[in-house]
């Protein structure tokens, strides 16, 4: 059921704008001051329409105070129209600001439409269930498709950035499957090219040196359950082949061995890279991508969760408590950093943070700050580059550049293919590069 939120001190447009939310099956909180508002906005909202003049102050000081990732839409409304207040409203994310009086048939469509969308969002229970914490929009709508799609049979792409939670949410639609059989996770980036082969599928005695006994892999471990494919774009493109055919015909053969086997297993596969363009890199089979795809489901990075990083920080200080015995609580100094920083890493980098805060704080306020501030200093290595900020652009073009070639042993056409440009432009900058060096010819001899 949606939830409108209606801030306005008029008490009959209250009235009538409730009336048409209830007939669209809404939950209507009627609030007429910003305190009651704040105090509604405790809960997330699925449509928030608010008035500007309030007895105690305006509406926009409220938008200072929403959780915009918690909330759905938010629509401002005056019946005094004023183009300075106009600019402020729209300079916020508002999705639209509105003159009263508005037709019932505008409003009419916009609860049916919050009525709508407010089914495709997980519940409080729901979220509880999945162990997957938080209360932002993007969190929910994530749960609530894989929730949907749980007691089917289709193959689920996850994506998302490390440290999002994609295991977890496999987890979840595994035990929400109602799958008799076991929960398997593999990580495809982690095990070598050649074993890999024997880790999925599994090997007879004698197949290969050292195989002293039958091996059963992961794909006959989890009979009748889900198998969860980590990192799906880092296996070999030759084992990707095999996987598509396991995947059609739900057959496997043993390495080393004939014998056909068939496996009732779901496969849930993940990768933090842009699928699309793993396919357009190689990376992906184009063929494989669509069959493991039936459905895709994102995993928002935490710096689009609004202020699920607090809620996150403060749990993973509650287990920390049960697991010492102590009673530590978020510093509240430190909540405004928490909520700045990007978390690259994502839930994984945030408990990593909150857990050294904790070990190293004395006191029962745990100061946070992300681990980034506390890392070591970076260092070149082979295949990566350190940048200062305000490094040149040139420069920074340059070192790419020779170190790209450094690293595909001055095979021009594969440094091109990396870095997106045509060999042509390799040769230019190398030919810049000598001349800025007064070392005619650099680009020939690279040749």
């Amino acid at each position: 059921m949606a939830r409108i939120l209606i801030v306005d001190d008029d008490p009959d447009f209250g009235e009538c704008t409730a009336a048409l939310a209830a007939r669209q099956g809404c939950e209507v909180i009627l609030a007429p001051t910003l305190a009651k508002a704040r105090a509604a906005l405790a809960s997330p909202m699925d449509l928030i329409l608010l008035d500007l003049h309030l007895p105690d102050g305006s509406g926009l000081d409220l938008l200072q105070d929403i959780d915009l990732a918690q909330q759905g839409k938010i629509v401002v409304l005056t019946g005094h129209p004023c183009l300075d207040t106009a600019r402020r409203a729209v300079s916020e994310p508002i999705v639209e600001y509105l003159l009263k009086p508005l037709p019932a048939e505008e409003l009419t469509a916009m609860f049916a439409h919050a009525a709508e969308t407010a089914h495709g969002l997980a519940t409080d229970h729901q979220l509880m269930r999945t162990g997957l914490l938080g209360r932002s929009r993007p969190l929910r709508e994530a749960v609530a498709a894989l929730l949907r799609i749980a007691p089917t049979d289709v193959s689920v792409l996850l994506t998302g950035e490390s440290g999002t939670g994609k295991e977890l949410a496999a987890k979840t639609l595994h035990e929400a499957s109602g799958n008799t059989g076991a929960f398997v996770a593999l990580n495809c980036g982690a095990v070598p090219a050649e074993l890999l082969a024997s880790q999925l599928f599994g090997h007879e005695r004698g197949s290969f040196t050292g195989a002293m006994s039958r091996h059963v892999g992961v794909f006959e471990q989890a009979e009748n359950g889900t198998l969860f494919l980590d990192e799906i774009a880092e296996m070999p493109p030759q084992l990707q082949v095999y996987l598509l055919r396991v995947l059609e015909t739900g057959c496997i053969t043993r390495v080393g061995g004939t014998e056909s086997i068939r496996v009732p297993v779901r496969v849930v596969a993940a990768t933090n890279r842009d699928p699309l363009e793993a396919v357009a890199e190689g990376r992906l089979r184009e063929d494989l991508y669509y069959r493991l795809a039936d459905i895709g489901i994102h995993m928002p990075p935490l710096r689009d969760r609004g202020e699920d990083v607090l809620l996150l920080a403060r749990a993973f200080i509650d287990r920390l408590n049960a697991r010492y015995g102590q009673r530590k609580r978020l510093a509240p100094a430190c909540e405004k950093t928490l909520m700045r920083h990007l978390w690259p890493g994502n839930v994984r980098e945030l408990r990593s943070a909150v857990q050294r805060a904790y070990l190293l704080e004395p006191g029962n306020q745990v100061v946070v700050g992300p681990v980034s501030a506390q890392a070591p200093v970076l260092r070149e290595t082979d295949t990566s580059i350190v940048f200062s900020v305000g490094t040149k652009m040139a420069e920074m073009e340059r070192r790419m550049l020779l170190k790209t070639l450094s690293h595909f042993d001055n095979d021009k056409t594969a440094a091109a293919r990396a870095l997106g440009i045509s060999v042509r432009t390799v040769h230019n900058h190398l030919a810049r590069i000598a001349a800025d060096e007064g070392r005619p010819g650099c680009g020939e001899a690279a040749a």
